[in-house]
């Protein structure tokens, strides 16, 4: 589905992506894991297309995305902090992406509901929480039924009943043979979520396992255990 090969990525004197092979496929829950400024963030950038690496190539669904944006309608993102127009509504900002994105498959208008969005959307975006900006992203990311969904932090500000809304909708979709790749810090969110772990470390890919392959070499009975076993050893 995704598939990086030999990527690097330099700022200025800085290697930020090193070398990184990577093969991640549909029905997969990937959480991408690893310290501050191990080039999590720009990996994610880079199969955006926000960030164009030194070398190395990305391709989706077997095609490069090198001089395509149309590989993006394939894709649902979610960033760790959405940043909208201030004086904007909730329901302009939909209307807005729903026009620029032109599409005329059905959307997925799931999380609009169970989030209760059309009791805000006369809000403006400046006047929202945190929790319910990220109530927006999450809506945006799903509304057009990608085939791929990366979600930076997706639970972070949610209150209790949203982030299971929101990971229950992530499950749901997994079963759907979608794509999810998710990057987080709450290792006990990822216990219930992800079947593979991506862990990076320095700009290089340290290694891209499953779930059960993990608990079995650390003797764990968790995923968020077993990566502290890792970490620490």
């Amino acid at each position: 589905m995704i598939e990086i090969n030999t990527v690097s990525k330099k700022f200025g004197k800085l290697q930020v992506l090193n070398q990184v092979n990577l093969n991640l496929e549909k029905g997969e829950c990937v959480a991408l894991i690893g310290p501050n400024g191990c080039g999590k963030t720009t990996l994610i950038k880079s199969i955006l297309g926000m960030v164009l690496p030194d070398s190395g190539t990305i391709a989706i669904g077997g095609k490069s995305i090198s001089n395509d944006f149309l590989y993006r309608e394939k894709i649902g993102y979610m960033p760790q902090i959405g940043k909208y127009p201030v004086n904007m509504t909730i329901n302009q900002i939909i209307l807005m992406i729903k026009s620029i994105r032109n599409t005329n498959q059905p959307l997925d208008e799931e999380l609009y509901v169970d989030f209760e969005i059309d009791k805000l959307k006369n809000k403006k975006m400046g006047t929202l929480s945190g929790g319910t900006t990220q109530k927006v992203s999450a809506t945006l990311a799903f509304l057009f039924n990608p085939d791929v969904l990366i979600l930076d932090e997706p639970t972070a500000g949610l209150d209790p009943l949203a982030a299971e809304i929101l990971k229950q909708k992530i499950l749901k979709e997994k079963e759907k043979g979608k794509l999810i790749i998710i990057t987080s810090h709450l290792l006990s969110e990822l216990d219930e979520l992800v079947d593979h772990i991506v862990f990076m470390q320095e700009g290089k890919l340290m290694f891209h396992k499953s779930v059960d392959d993990l608990k079995n070499e650390t003797g764990t009975d968790k995923t968020s255990k077993a990566i502290i076993h890792i970490l620490k050893n």
